[in-house]
């Protein structure tokens, strides 16, 4: 079996596609990928994980597996995002385990480990800081704000779709800064070149509220890694990421890495990845 093989899970009325790699009887690791990718981003670190004994578990989520898409941007708030990673937990009979969210899919990861932390063994966020931390600094920080001006665009329904389709996904391509794999780039590029799946992917930013910034503070073992390249997320709430985790805490920073560090910094990433999950 390859990390190449997409499996069809049922949770409830949608269907995802899973990436799966590893023995049967590892301890489980849920990968969650971000925005504009997909479950290939993992592709790297997958192995070095599988390899070290764990069986990694990463699916396309929703909006992004064809099956998973529903229409009304209402479907996408935060907690049927949760619902998701508990109902496909469920479906692989995971008591508890270990998660590991990029961009997007760390925010979903916060809110699992925020809310549900039972169902944890440990969090490893990667890139996005607690969303409390990132909203206080969209309030009081220039930086961030500057960095963060780019989702106005990717909440008006339509015009995303339009700007970032037209010219062979141009703007598209040049969001991933050459620093991932040429090949990954036309992948996600050919995958959104679906104008639904593009739009079930932006739902996730238009069906954003207030409430994010509202998120408790995490009492699960939790490692987060941020890289001094990242375009999108500024130091201010990385640096302050901590203050909104009461359990084990490590940050790691990543130098001279760009905003896409599990297929630019595997080996990085898979080692932070391990120490946390081996205690």
């Amino acid at each position: 079996m390859t990390f190449d093989q997409l499996h069809h899970v049922a949770v409830g009325d949608l269907t995802f596609d899973v990436r799966t790699l590893g023995p049967d009887d590892g301890e489980p690791v849920v990968l969650l990928h971000g925005f504009p990718e997909t479950s290939l981003s993992w592709s790297a670190v997958a192995p070095m994980l599988s390899d070290a004994g764990f069986r990694v578990i990463a699916p396309d989520q929703r909006g992004y597996s064809a099956t998973a898409r529903p229409e009304a941007v209402a479907d996408y708030t935060m907690e049927h995002l949760v619902d998701d990673v508990l109902g496909l937990a469920d479906a692989f009979d995971l008591g508890t385990f270990h998660l590991v969210g990029h961009d997007w899919g760390a925010a979903v990861s916060w809110a699992v480990a925020a809310h549900h932390p039972e169902r944890l063994r440990t969090l490893t966020a990667v890139s996005v800081p607690h969303l409390a931390a990132y909203n206080a600094a969209l309030r009081g920080d220039s930086d961030q704000q500057a960095r963060s001006s780019y989702i106005g665009l990717m909440r008006e329904e339509g015009k995303a779709e339009d700007v970032l389709g037209e010219d062979d996904g141009r703007r598209l391509r040049a969001m991933y800064d050459g620093k991932i794999p040429p090949t990954h780039v036309d992948a996600y590029v050919d995958f959104f070149h679906d104008r639904e799946a593009l739009t079930g992917a932006l739902a996730w930013y238009r069906a954003m509220t207030a409430a994010l910034a509202d998120l408790p503070s995490v009492s699960v073992p939790t490692t987060y890694v941020w890289s001094d390249g990242d375009w999108a997320i500024g130091r201010a709430s990385a640096e302050s990421c901590g203050e909104h985790v009461t359990g084990s805490y490590r940050f790691v920073e990543l130098t001279g890495i760009s905003h896409w560090i599990p297929e630019q910094a595997p080996a990085d990433l898979a080692d932070a990845i391990l120490e946390r999950v081996r205690g």
